[in-house]
Formats: C-alpha cells, sequence, structure tokens
C-alpha cells in the first residue's frame, strides 16, 4: 500500500540584507490610509515611504520615492486606480501593484481588468475603517502579499550600481531549469489522465487565461481550478476564463456532474471536492476550515480528485504565495499521478510552484505557455 509523503515547505531562499520593502499607500480617504500604514509598518521589513489621495498624486509620488509596491484604490477622485495604474507602470514597468477595493460585482470586474493590465494582485477590503480594524484577515492577507511582491520585486532588479540586469534574468530560461535552486524532476508518469487539476494564486488570473486559451481543442478532460479568490471575484474569473478558452467554465456548484471539456472553478469561501457518487464523479462544495490560511485551497481539491481518480490526475500548480498544493501534489504522486508546476522566471510569486518544484514532486517545471504545450501532449487521445 502505497503512502503520502509528509512534505515540509522548503524554507524561502536567502535574498540577503535587503532593505524593507518600500511602499506607497494610495486612497481617497485619510482614515483608510492611516489604517492601512499603521498595519505595514507594525510588520517587520515594511516602510511606507509616502502616501496619496487619489491616482495623479500617486503617480508622482512614485517618481519621487521609487516604491517596490503600491496599494491602489480604485475609487478615487480626478485620476481612479484603473486610470492611474497604466501611468504607473509606465513610469515604473517593474513596480508591483496591488489593486484594494470593496467586494462588489463592480470592483471585482476592474480588479480583474486591472490584472490583465499589470497589476500583480488585488485584496478585497472591508467596506468601513471599523471593519477594516477588526479583520485580523485582511491585514494579515495585506502583509503577506506587499512582502512576497516586494521581495519578488527586488530579486528581480540589478545588483545597485550595475547599471543591467543580472544574466540570469536577462536570459532566455532554459526548458526545465528557469530557476537556479536544485531541482528533482520525476520520470514522466505511464498514467492517461482523466483529469486535470490546476492551483494558482498570486498572478493566477494572468496564469490561468494564458494556460487554458492554448489547449488544444482534442483537449476534453474535465479541468478543476482552485483560485485562491474571494467570493464575487470567482464568479468573473469563471465567465473571463470561459471567453478565453471557448469552453464551458462556470463557478461550481454543488452535486453537478464533472463532465468532458468542462472548466469548474472553486467558489470564493469555499473548498471545491470531487466525489464519486453512483457511479460518476460529482462536485461537492464543503464549508470546511480554512487549509494553508485559505479558503478555497488546492490541497482539498487535490485531495479529493485521487480518492475518485488514483493515479489518473494530471495537477499543475501556477504562481502564487505560500506552499498551498504541496501536500496535495504529493498525494497525486503517491498514487501515480503527474505534476507540472510553473517556473520561476515567469511566475508572479514562487511560492507554491517552487514548493512542489523544490520537494521533487514534478516531472516538469515551465513557463505557462510550455505547461500548455506539455499537458496538450500528455492528454493527447491514445
Amino acid at each position: 500500500m502505497q503512502t503520502v509523503p509528509q512534505l515540509t515547505p522548503p524554507a524561502p531562499a536567502p535574498v540577503g540584507s535587503m532593505a524593507p520593502t518600500r511602499v506607497l499607500v494610495v486612497d481617497d480617504s485619510a482614515t483608510i490610509r492611516g489604517l492601512i500604514t499603521r498595519t505595514l509598518e507594525a510588520a517587520s521589513d515594511i516602510a511606507v515611504v509616502a502616501s496619496a489621495s487619489n491616482g495623479a498624486i500617486a503617480v508622482t509620488a512614485l517618481k519621487q520615492h521609487a516604491p517596490d509596491v503600491v496599494i491602489l484604490d480604485i475609487e478615487m477622485p480626478v485620476l481612479d486606480g484603473l486610470g492611474a495604474l497604466p501611468q504607473l507602470l509606465a513610469a515604473d514597468p517593474k513596480v508591483r501593484v496591488i489593486m484594494v477595493s470593496t467586494l462588489t460585482l463592480r470592483n471585482a470586474e476592474i480588479s480583474l481588468r486591472a490584472l490583465s493590465l499589470g497589476a500583480a494582485d488585488y485584496i478585497a477590503k472591508p467596506s468601513s475603517a471599523r471593519e477594516i480594524s477588526a479583520s485580523d484577515d485582511f491585514r494579515r492577507e495585506l502583509v503577506d502579499k506587499v512582502k512576497a511582491l516586494g521581495g519578488a520585486r527586488r530579486r528581480a532588479l540589478p545588483p545597485e550600481g550595475s547599471g543591467r540586469m543580472p544574466a540570469a534574468a536577462a536570459a532566455e530560461p532554459a526548458r526545465n531549469a528557469a530557476s537556479p535552486r536544485s531541482i528533482t524532476l520525476r520520470p514522466p508518469s505511464p498514467i492517461a489522465p482523466a483529469v486535470i487539476a490546476i492551483g494558482s494564486s498570486t498572478g493566477g488570473p494572468q496564469a490561468l487565461a494564458e494556460l487554458l486559451s492554448r489547449l488544444d481543442s482534442h483537449i476534453e478532460h474535465p479541468i478543476l481550478i482552485t483560485q485562491h479568490m474571494p467570493a464575487t471575484f470567482t464568479v468573473i474569473l469563471a465567465a473571463h476564463l470561459g471567453r478565453v478558452s471557448g469552453r464551458i467554465c462556470s463557478e461550481a456548484l454543488e452535486g453537478e456532474p464533472v463532465l468532458p471539456g468542462h472548466i469548474y472553478v472553486a467558489p470564493g469561501g469555499f473548498h471545491m471536492l470531487v466525489v464519486s457518487k453512483d457511479g460518476r464523479a460529482v462536485v461537492q462544495i464543503v464549508d470546511g476550515p480554512r487549509e494553508n490560511f485559505c479558503k478555497p485551497a488546492v490541497d482539498p481539491m487535490l485531495r479529493s480528485a485521487v480518492s475518485v481518480y488514483g493515479g489518473a490526475v494530471l495537477a499543475a500548480i501556477l504562481t502564487g504565495m505560500g506552499s498551498d498544493g504541496l501536500q496535495g501534489c504529493g498525494a497525486v504522486v503517491a498514487k501515480g499521478g503527474t505534476v507540472i508546476a510553473q517556473d520561476e522566471t515567469s511566475s508572479v510569486v514562487w511560492g507554491m510552484p517552487g514548493a512542489v518544484a523544490c520537494a521533487g514532486l514534478c516531472s516538469a517545471v515551465l513557463p505557462v505557455a510550455d505547461i500548455a504545450a506539455l499537458i496538450n501532449r500528455i492528454a493527447r487521445p491514445r
């Protein structure tokens, strides 16, 4: 009997004696700016270097203070977040922008549009200053994302005084060797996949859109997706992925059958599982505890897929912070399934894919376009 290996996330790669992550906070409410500033400055290795009440002021402040990360509200006078975003990125193409908005359908649509325009991530903020003060989840997510994106931004910069990009960053990434860290690849699995399961977080919406748009029409496997997102956002994400992929894609519903050619997106605030019922695979939506600080989480989706499909699971872990998906990929490999991870060079944050890659669970570590090409080969009808 095969056992699932107990995996521990690898320690973050050392980044040397870096200065604190420099942050610009942009929100039209002075109260909200103050709360966000105090939250960030209470954390280690973060310094708020400036704040701004609208997008026009933010563009000037970015040029003056050179922040690593911008916290950007959507609804502001003079120049709103969506209008300011391209100007901020034009002034500094390497700056990481986190869109922050209250949880409405309109703001979810705008946030996803901002991601397609170059924003690195998004956070749904509570609707009032009092709720922000009381929300441990919002404050933790804010600090974690600023640290992760700030670290990624600074590692991508040329050494101080060099005036050029490091050779490793400028070079075309080598196939299966895009990270300088030591990665041991597994042999390809001989088991033909029956289902494709994808996990992603920070940078995931862009990576998912690229991957799905590149899948060949002959790929008729059901596709399960867990993207770390709040409620409302996942409805918009599913609609967007359906448009770019040309496939039937929807937020998953309790009890619906898992059908060939369909894409199922885990609903925000719930775990998505697949279970066997009356001889067929169906979706189960679970309001259980968070895993890896996430709900939905990738690990429960992968564990459930293995329980139904055994080794006929093809798992892909895309860009994202943290290590969600590590234990689930261990279960996939233990049953003889296949795991692919996005490479470090193309990831916004190489946390989730880095965890499975460094644990030796992957048969390939590739840019998103190459992941799609590999899936096209692995899942080709035989």
